[in-house]
């Protein structure tokens, strides 16, 4: 009878119905989209490790007709990952890389959709001459791990040769080799805060949507009376009419769940991206949330109707209730607490957190925010007195039904509460994940590698003739040792850095320098080993074993050696061994030698690093140009924190639209009230400012509530990793103030809705 109360009790039956299924339904899409994150991680890993193709120094296999040579050529393109591999496929059996049906010819690639898109578009310019092949053909969804992800795979020839072990390597099967890697339990604690914290405020939505319409719903329960239906009867009829908007809202929510998932394979943010394949619920996962539901949205209404009294001639809820305890709604935070307690202090050092007294104590503590909001509420409305006209009738309305308004309010708090932590635990930990790159940003803004082999003979003419390169630097690094550095295991060595002077000047303080001079540096702990070798006459080797092959080159030290000494490079480092000018270096020294480029760049031209990328890939394509940056940032905590952002999104979305639905299904039941109003004389200015204050006073006390036990959590995760307690003063003002704005724009989109209903017809009635 519940059911078909909901759906055939007319406009006014259906437009309820909807607004709860539709209240519902955002929070069961996210709900869904939550449960399915952890499928889609899992996915993007066995992709990335299907398709992985370093060996990680283990021993190449020899060259055979199952064998392929492969190059890391990845390149960034403003500030887009583009990942790279040039191919040399060494018999008819090499191994394909998923996704991929056939190696490209040399000179030709096979590009990822995004990629081609990019390529095919104006905005891929400058791509395009960094990529001189050919695109013959596209790589399949089970190579990429994202629909917008920039890969390609380039036929190139006489890769073997060129084999280092860590930028190209020849190998025999592609997937990632079996290493075992310990977990962090600090960033396992962050995951598990940051899912209960986007999780909690979801969960109060939906409560608080299976509640819509409840005055009206009351003076029905009131007929039912009326016609002879006892107490208990009443209740059951209430449970089965939130049951049925409640399964209707799931239907509605399998949609926007699916429609997000399609929209959700077409966007990137924060340069993640998922095709939506990748989005499948766990079963066990998607079956609790159509259990849990409906079993909410009855629980929720039975408790409402707890403290209400339906007699057949209305409903008692215009006496003054009973005051709210406080006892209770304390307890909950306080048994939050002693969950956490006992892991205090615990850090990394201690394995990892009880992930069940986490999740619950955090649990409670966030819930603990839904049950003292009401209480607050009414203690500081009940206090609240004289004022304006729009002033008194707020704060009345607030007096008659201050629950209603803390509900509306408590998704926002429980959300910028569980910011306010995680924004602390994140600024208090940053130091652990964050370090100096003690880089020189000054001299330098960009460095760029040569692999060994390349000449770089003209290199600095190249650069400095490319667009926005200010200065270049050109350096090649290589090393020397005696005669024994094949037959002992530690020869006595010492790096050798070849320039002409203006570079090698960046290096040391020297007195006078020509090309043909050799330096040896002094100034580091290694100048025992330089002095040993820098004997004129003796003679030395270039040597470098690397790959399949080693490199020899002999050298003998000249009659003149002039003492340097060594200063901070652009990297922040002091060099040892020699300095040797081009004229003093012999010839060969290429192949025992990479390239070090340091460019200082003029950053008001557009492009410019594109520009240096362009002219490092024309040298060779597997030469790596590289922005500097002051600090350098853990991959997995920053990926952690896109997650945090990409999640916070869609709660402060899915806040806004129901508190949206929220405040209309308020105004409608009080079309009434406000048409009488108006034919009495009020302003409609006086109204739109009351409505204004119903919303204002609730979320300010809401989120001064919201702050306080944000504070509170984000100290107690502190504690736990035993990190050094602090405000982070900066994200509760933002958190707080994105939820001001989100309250703010609601009021905003409501009052064409208020202005509208704010008229003498809406007295008429049939």
């Amino acid at each position: 009878m519940g059911a078909r109360f909901a759906f055939t009790g007319g406009r006014e039956g259906w437009l309820r119905v909807a607004l709860t299924a539709v209240g519902v339904g955002l929070g069961v899409a996210l709900l869904l989209l939550t449960t399915a994150i952890p499928s889609a991680l899992s996915v993007r890993h066995e992709r990335s490790e299907a398709r992985e193709d370093y060996t990680y120094s283990q021993n190449p296999p020899p060259k055979a007709d199952d064998t392929l040579v492969i190059a890391d050529v990845d390149t960034t393109y403003h500030d887009k990952e583009v990942r790279g591999r040039l191919v040399e496929p060494e018999g008819p059996r090499a191994p394909l890389p998923p996704g991929v049906a056939a190696y490209p010819k040399t000179g030709e690639m096979v590009v990822s959709p995004a990629l081609k898109e990019l390529l095919d578009s104006g905005s891929g310019r400058l791509l395009r001459e960094r990529l001189p092949y050919r695109v013959t053909g596209t790589i399949a969804e089970s190579g990429l791990i994202g629909s917008r992800e920039l890969a390609y795979y380039a036929g190139v020839e006489n890769l073997a040769p060129r084999i280092n072990g860590w930028q190209v390597a020849r190998i025999a099967e592609f997937g990632s080799p079996q290493r075992t890697e310990r977990s962090d339990p600090v960033l396992l604690l962050l995951v598990m805060v940051v899912f209960v914290a986007l999780l909690m405020p979801v969960a109060v939505f939906i409560a608080a949507a299976v509640r819509f319409g409840g005055e009206q719903r009351d003076r029905r329960l009131a007929a039912l009376r009326l016609v002879g239906s006892d107490g208990r009867m009443t209740r059951r009829i209430a449970a089965g009419e939130a049951m049925a908007g409640a399964l209707l809202g799931l239907v509605f929510g399998t949609v926007f769940f699916l429609i997000g998932r399609q929209v959700a394979g077409s966007v990137e943010v924060v340069g993640i991206s998922v095709f939506p394949s990748y989005l499948n619920p766990s079963p066990w996962l998607a079956a609790l949330v159509a259990v849990a539901v409906p079993a909410a949205a009855v629980l929720v209404t039975l408790l409402a109707l707890r403290g209400v009294v339906i007699e057949p001639l209305g409903v008692v809820r215009t006496a003054k209730p009973p005051r709210r305890r406080l006892w209770w709604r304390l307890l909950l935070p306080v048994v939050g607490l002693g969950m956490l307690y006992p892991m205090f202090g615990q850090g990394r050092g201690n394995g990892d957190f009880n992930q069940y007294l986490v999740i619950g104590g955090v649990t409670l503590l966030l819930i603990g925010v839904t049950a003292l909001l009401p209480w607050v509420v009414e203690t500081v409305v009940g206090r609240l007195g004289g004022g304006g006209v729009a002033w008194q009738l707020a704060v009345r309305r607030l007096q008659l039904s201050s629950g209603t308004a803390a509900r509306l309010v408590s998704g926002i708090a429980v959300a910028v509460a569980g910011a306010i932590a995680l924004q602390m635990l994140f600024a208090g930990i940053q130091g652990d994940y964050t370090k100096e790159s003690g880089k020189n940003l000054h001299r330098a803004q960009m460095e760029v590698s040569a692999p060994r082999g390349i000449s770089l003979t003209g290199t600095g003419e190249k650069f400095s003739a490319t667009k926005g390169v200010r200065k270049a630097t050109v350096l090649s690094q290589s090393s020397v040792a005696d005669k024994s550095w094949k037959s002992k295991e530690d020869p006595v060595s010492a790096t050798v850095t070849i320039g002409d002077c203006a570079s090698l000047r960046e290096l040391a303080r020297m007195s006078s320098c020509r090309d043909g001079d050799v330096f040896a540096l002094s100034g580091s702990q290694f100048d025992a080993d330089t002095v040993k070798l820098a004997k004129p006459g003796r003679e030395l080797h270039f040597a470098m074993s690397s790959g399949m092959e080693e490199n020899d080159v002999p050298w003998t030290v000249p009659a003149t050696v002039k003492p340097a000494r060594s200063v901070e490079d652009p990297m922040g480092e002091r060099r040892s061994g020699l300095l040797v000018t081009p004229a003093a270096a012999p010839p060969g020294t290429d192949t025992t030698s990479w390239g070090q480029i340091y460019l200082s760049l003029d950053r008001s031209v557009p492009n410019v690093h594109e520009y240096v990328r362009n002219t490092a890939a024309a040298i060779d394509p597997m030469t790596g140009a590289h922005v500097w940056v002051a600090a350098e940032e853990s991959k997995k905590f920053a990926s952690i924190r896109t997650g945090l952002f990409v999640g916070a999104t869609c709660v402060l979305l899915l806040i806004g639209a129901s508190l949206l639905v929220s405040q209309l299904e308020q105004l409608r039941e009080r079309k009434k009230l406000l048409s009488a109003l108006v034919a009495f004389g009020t302003r409609r200015r006086t109204l739109s400012l009351s409505v204004l204050w119903q919303t204002a006073i609730p979320v300010m006390l809401g989120l001064l509530l919201a702050a306080a036990v944000g504070m509170t959590l984000g100290a107690v995760l502190l504690k736990m990793t035993g990190t050094t307690v602090a405000v982070h003063w900066p994200s509760v003002l933002a958190m707080t103030g994105m939820g001001a704005g989100v309250v703010l724009t609601v009021t905003l989109l409501s009052l064409p809705p208020l202005l509208r209903l704010m008229r003498p017809e809406g007295l008429r009635t049939e």
